[in-house]
């Protein structure tokens, strides 16, 4: 089959980007309300895609009615954000997050999960999480149908127990976060395996032969 997404209905698009380019990350994004509140909502259009600078982009789109969603509307006004990582442990938190509640709703608080100030941005990352990455924001790239925030990572925040004994890696027992491939479905990362690359000599004969 082929699809021409030049001609193709947005939905369309939506559905086939989602269902083949997985699993997506989640990144439960919390942020400073006006109020002074916390807000957080999960994002699976979500990556890493550089080291050097360190950044994260992140997708989001509007509320169907075209109002920005309070996380964009934080993020725009404050330019710091945070990006919790979910584990299985906290997946049912991280549905509840994303529920849509009210403005004025502090989501962290209505989950269950413990609000703790972050140390270089005014906003709270659950400590719930395994790892959360303070974010302050290096571009806003605007489309008609969803914004792309570009944020340099400035601070990071991990359990001890979910990094080796040298503190390099992480210990791939205890950090398992989950993904998302299309509609309700996720996946686990604690099936994982070793694969590493064949010798180029392998492939490459000497001069002569």
């Amino acid at each position: 089959m082929e699809f021409d997404f030049t001609a193709l209905e947005p939905q369309s698009r939506y559905r086939l980007l989602t269902n083949f380019i997985g699993p997506r990350p989640i990144a439960l994004v919390t942020t400073r309300s006006a109020a002074g509140h916390n807000n957080a909502a999960p994002m699976s259009f979500f990556n890493v895609f550089s080291h050097d600078p360190p950044i994260v982009v992140l997708g989001i789109q509007p509320r169907v009615t075209g109002e920005e969603k309070d996380t964009m509307a934080n993020i725009r006004r404050t330019g710091e954000f945070v990006i919790n990582m979910v584990d299985i442990a906290l997946s049912e938190q991280m549905l509840v997050c994303g529920l849509g509640f009210d403005s004025e709703v502090d989501e962290l608080s209505i989950a269950g999960l413990t609000a703790t100030p972050c140390s270089k941005i005014d906003a709270s990352f659950a400590a719930e999480s395994p790892c959360a990455f303070e974010c302050r924001v290096e571009r806003l790239i605007d489309y008609p149908r969803r914004t792309l925030v570009l944020g340099e990572v400035v601070h990071m925040h991990v359990h001890k127990d979910c990094l080796d004994a040298e503190g390099r890696y992480v210990d791939p027992d205890r950090y398992q976060p989950i993904a998302r491939l299309h509609a309700d479905n996720y996946i686990s990362s604690d099936r994982q395996f070793v694969l590493k690359a064949p010798a180029m000599t392998d492939f490459i004969k000497p001069d002569g032969e």
